[in-house]
């Protein structure tokens, strides 16, 4: 169990970074990306991350000091009016979506037809998509470089934790706390919520704790879903927490072999995207 002293150490550091922030009047610069299509263009939210360094613990359980470059992270957890733009095709001719969607020549292009509702009642423009495999996450980075001429990517373990803490230490709010700023089980009524409804972090980004976890690029290659999810209890939603993929999540895909693009009882899988340049 931490130590009241310890508890009331990491308050205090958490309070410099936000009360240093205010002092010196700077705010990080942030950018609006587009994804033009016909009929609409869809606005999406990026704030840079200061250079700087974060402590990780590697595979071996020995910390590893890893430099984080000066690169832009969404703003928002990525939203269904985004994301839908990639796996319904409407970028495309109306034509051509369908064979992108379900010719077995070319079915790795955009997601699979969803065999329900990806979004599943909850709410739609301005909700984070879940239910969104690691793979199909890297697919929408790549397509949104090609769309955007900006390269994006899934944010490394490094480079989410750096900006889930702001630059600073840990973070592990108790209950009371958690609420004012996530998703969790206590609040949710176990279903994602509208993006940016709770307060963001010093760095001006929201729902970097619960929501939908956020698929990262751990030390080792492999992916993991990071900062827990709207189902979590508040013990488990923290800037350390990680849940790889399990089978537990595909339970109820009706198809044989199960599908690569959706996560039949896996709601809590989403991502927040990274950019480059």
């Amino acid at each position: 169990m931490e130590s009241p002293l310890r508890k009331l150490l990491t308050r205090l550091a958490a309070a410099t970074i936000l009360t240093t922030a205010i002092c010196t009047g700077e705010e990080p610069k942030t950018a609006t990306d587009k994804i033009a299509v016909p009929g609409t263009t869809i606005e999406f939210s990026m704030v840079q991350l200061p250079a700087g360094k974060i402590t990780m613990k590697d595979k071996d359980g020995k910390d590893k000091e890893v430099d984080i470059k000066p690169i832009w992270i969404g703003k928002y957890e990525v939203t269904w009016d985004e994301y839908e733009v990639f796996y319904l095709a409407l970028d495309l001719p109306e034509k051509e979506r369908s064979s992108v969607k379900s010719d077995r020549l070319v079915v790795r292009a955009r997601p699979s037809v969803p065999y329900e509702p990806p979004d599943r009642g909850w709410g739609h423009d301005g909700w984070p998509a879940g239910s969104i495999w690691d793979r199909e996450a890297k697919r929408y980075c790549d397509w949104l470089s090609t769309v955007t001429k900006h390269k994006y990517r899934l944010p490394t373990e490094a480079e989410w934790e750096y900006a889930c803490r702001a630059g600073g230490p840990p973070v592990k709010p108790d209950k009371a706390s958690l609420k004012k700023v996530a998703w969790f089980a206590d609040n949710s009524d176990q279903q994602t919520l509208h993006v940016g409804k709770k307060d963001p972090n010093p760095w001006g980004l929201y729902d970097m704790l619960g929501n939908v976890g956020e698929w990262v690029i751990m030390m080792d290659g492999t992916t993991a879903l990071a900062g827990g999810s709207f189902q979590d209890e508040a013990e488990d939603v923290s800037s350390s927490r990680r849940e790889p993929y399990s089978p537990k999540w595909q339970t109820k895909d009706p198809q044989d072999p199960k599908g690569k693009s959706w996560l039949s009882t896996g709601p809590h899988a989403g991502f927040r995207v990274v950019r480059e340049d």
